[in-house]
């Protein structure tokens, strides 16, 4: 299950395992060409040229590598519009891994979440959860509904050992359903592995409870299982009762206690697309007319029949720990190295990336100047990192117009599965590391260019300051010859 080994020396290292029989050339730019690249794409990351940039840590999101198998499966795709046997594969895949009975194909995560909001959020009512991810709040808002996030204590303390961060508070759940109403509530959403609180994952233990409060009060469960992959590593890690249990128990443990679980195939199984699944006829009914209506015929549902097949594969490699089980531990391998080192990064770690603490990393950026998209830069600048901003950049300004802080800032460092080496994470340490000790020279951004839903993906900023020439001043003195 482990593939953490030790050395002689003593250190703990992840081992890939898996060997590398297609590569990709990367390229390294010189710091001066970083800054043009950098200053040409608005200061977001987002908007950045791929040609521009060394390692691609923005997300795990369409990233990650496919294996031989799924590669070869798209050779046998069948390109029927109706009824075709690639989705007849991918339904069988669904069945068996989740245990559910209908399933509704979909172009990507997002879509799912479109048709979900669509048919069951109305005007004014209240999804609660252990936290939102940025297009799901987007969607549930777009059908004129609203989030109430029910994260417990510990979730957004960045240096933790607690093990389950991406749990629910059962009492204020409570609490809320008191409050709002029940009639009020479409349904309570979980998310495994919470994204944008550093990848955390909840206990089995803390859904039964969500489940048990929202049989009481007839309430719907959607889980979103997206990055359940990482949730059922540190279930299996970390929760005592299932330790030596097997990974499809874990997996249809969760999904049993969920009404509709959905899914980004660009996260879940390494391809494009995504679905909805149900054990429910009623609410798979509901649901049914709105797939040919945005995604495409019930049978491939706007991904290609190609993509179903890699999907298919993937999905049953997501039983192989040792799939599973090389993100988090490289992650972890980064994360204690950087925290050895009095770097601020979230603790304990979690799936999908590394998660730095930009609030404490820049102290001296005032929040309003958003000192997460500054970290990002400033990172780029100086190694060709490209990471995620996860803080104010990512929240919509309120009715008034004025920013609405985030509760954390953070730099993800997104490591998609199977595709770094572990000298390319330590590259990432290093420079990690050098700007830490020369964080003074970064300062703050601020709009150039903002669009009023979503600005992180593609709105454009400027520094407020000359801060990005003083900072490639400093590389260029301590690495003269180097990139």
């Amino acid at each position: 299950m482990n593939s953490t080994v030790q050395f002689a020396s003593g250190e703990f290292v992840p081992l890939e395992m898996h060997k590398v029989r297609v590569v990709q050339k990367l390229n390294l730019l010189p710091v001066e060409e970083r800054l043009q690249s950098i200053e040409g794409a608005g200061f977001n990351t987002f908007l950045l040229q791929n040609r521009d940039v060394f390692l691609d840590m923005l997300t795990d999101s369409g990233t990650n590598a496919m294996s031989d198998q799924q590669v070869a499966a798209m050779s046998v795709a069948d390109d029927s519009y109706a009824g075709s046997e690639s989705y007849n594969r991918l339904y069988e895949a669904i069945v068996d891994i989740f245990d559910t009975e209908y399933f509704l194909p979909v172009h990507q995560g997002r879509a799912a979440e479109h048709i979900i909001s669509q048919v069951f959020v109305t005007k004014d009512g209240v999804v609660p959860m252990n936290f939102h991810f940025t297009t799901t709040k987007a969607h549930i808002e777009l059908a004129g509904g609203s989030i109430s996030e029910l994260f417990t204590d510990e979730a957004l303390k960045i240096k933790s050992s607690y093990p389950f961060k991406g749990n629910i508070d059962i009492d204020k759940l409570k609490a809320k359903i008191e409050k709002t109403g029940k009639d009020h509530i479409p349904y309570v959403r979980m998310e495994a592995g919470t994204n944008l609180i550093g990848g955390q994952p909840f206990s089995i233990a803390n859904m039964r409870e969500v489940r048990e409060v929202c049989d009481t009060n007839g309430l719907m469960v959607v889980l979103d299982i997206s990055l359940i992959a990482e949730n059922i590593y540190f279930i299996r890690t970390r929760e005592e009762e299932f330790k030596d249990a097997d990974i499809k128990t874990i997996i249809r443990a969760m999904c049993d206690l969920a009404d509709i679980i959905y899914f980004s195939g660009r996260k879940l199984s390494c391809t494009r697309g995504g679905g909805i699944a149900t054990k429910s006829k009623e609410l798979y009914l509901k649901m049914r007319d709105m797939v040919p209506l945005f995604e495409g015929f019930l049978t491939y549902g706007g991904m290609s029949v190609r993509e179903i097949e890699a999907m298919a594969v993937g999905l049953r490699e997501t039983l192989d720990m040792n799939m599973i089980n090389q993100s988090p531990q490289f992650i972890k391998y980064l994360v204690d190295d950087l925290d050895a080192a009095g770097i601020p990064v979230v603790t304990p770690a979690g799936g999908l990336g590394c998660h730095l603490d930009a609030k404490e990393f820049l102290a001296h950026v005032p929040q309003l100047e958003y000192p997460a998209g500054a970290l990002a830069a400033a990172l780029f600048i100086v190694s060709g990192i490209r990471g995620m901003e996860r803080g104010t950049i990512s929240m919509d300004r309120d009715a008034d117009g004025n920013d609405v802080p985030s509760e954390v800032e953070l730099l993800r460092l997104a490591l998609p599965r199977r595709v770094f080496t572990l000298s390319q994470i330590k590259y990432v340490a290093d420079r990690v590391k050098w700007l830490y000790q020369n964080r003074a020279l970064v300062g703050g951004l601020e709009f150039s260019e903002e669009p009023k839903v979503l600005r992180f993906f593609v709105g454009r900023l400027k520094p407020n300051s000359d801060w990005t020439q003083k900072l490639v001043a400093k590389f260029r003195e301590d690495f003269p010859e180097g990139i």
